[in-house]
């Protein structure tokens, strides 16, 4: 286990390094330069103030050079000032992940919560009730976009029952703002339940067939608990998959929600950051959607030996 955790750690920070030198190219590589909004905005600058800021924060110097230097103080905790909230780009990603977290982790459990009972019992009765309304669900779910989703959530609750606000960050108490999620969560996790929802009843479905699985039934295991004690175990691996994969777009945020919500997370922060050419703050962004994604692959790993013994981490 530790010699396979040191690996895998490895690897990780290797991917990190080289991921860290593609994102920096490319955003090098982007149209314009910090500067040029603070150029646009002040009428008169001239020509040789603009060279002399460039040199002054080492926009003239090649691309490798840049990286080099940025990579050096990365390596020390500075990840550089971000142009647009003239703060630690740390700091800004800080309290946008943290709204992140608010936002989608609930909204994971949600559409866990929904998936794995449904999908058990879709699977346990094959064009039964359950497996019928799991279609309609995983079908809708799939066909309708995450914007007009939100909307029709908005006009609902917000405009017409006036149950919920329609966005923000609440008033400051906990029910405001359990209230102030209650639609963004409910909007996300409605679009990620189909996914999760046919993985579940298709790997179910399966395990369903398995020798085992007849040898239980045999045995006069009761139904509640062979679903439960031995079908989802076996049909939790490919679902663990998708949650592996999941969490980057858990850390990158959701920009439509974030947007329509009013919600400022790491999708809203990292588009911005994008489109006012505020390298730093982008950079760090991407690196930790980055980051979560290799986390999240190895505590898939992680839980692949856990669900399923024939599993060795070696």
């Amino acid at each position: 286990m530790l010699a396979f955790l040191i690996r895998r750690l490895t690897g990780s920070l290797v991917v990190l390094a080289i991921m860290s030198l593609v994102v920096f190219v490319l955003i090098g590589l982007m149209p314009g330069d910090p500067l040029d909004l603070l150029i646009a905005g002040n009428p008169t600058l001239t020509a040789a103030d603009a060279a002399r800021l460039r040199a002054l924060y080492g926009l003239d110097q090649p691309l490798i050079d840049r990286y080099l230097a940025w990579a050096g103080q990365a390596l020390t905790g500075d990840f550089g000032w971000s142009r647009s909230f003239s703060r630690p780009a740390l700091e800004i990603l800080g309290g946008a992940l943290l709204n992140t977290l608010q936002l989608l982790l609930p909204a994971l459990l949600l559409a866990l919560g929904l998936a794995v009972p449904l999908g058990l019992l879709a699977a346990a009765k094959p064009r039964g009730l359950a497996d019928r309304i799991a279609e309609i669900l995983a079908l809708l779910s799939l066909s309708v976009p995450t914007f007009w989703l939100a909307l029709l959530l908005i006009f609902l609750f917000a405009v017409e029952l006036r149950w919920l606000p329609a966005g923000g960050g609440g008033d400051g108490t906990l029910g405001g703002t359990l209230a102030a999620l209650a639609l963004p969560v409910t909007t996300l996790a409605l679009g990620s339940l189909g996914h999760f929802l046919r993985f579940m009843r298709a790997a179910a479905g399966e395990a369903m067939t398995q020798d085992w699985v007849r040898t239980a039934r045999a045995k006069g295991v009761p139904r509640r608990r062979m679903l439960w004690r031995h079908v989802l175990p076996a049909a939790s691996l490919p679902l663990v998959t998708l949650v592996g994969l999941s969490v980057g777009a858990l850390f990158s945020g959701a920009l439509v929600t974030e947007i329509l919500f009013r919600q400022l997370g790491m999708g809203r922060v990292l588009y911005d950051a994008i489109m006012g050419n505020d390298y730093n703050l982008a950079l760090v962004g991407l690196l930790t959607a980055t980051a979560a994604t290799l986390a999240g692959n190895l505590l898939a790993d992680l839980a692949y030996a856990r669900l399923d013994p024939r599993i060795k981490l070696s």
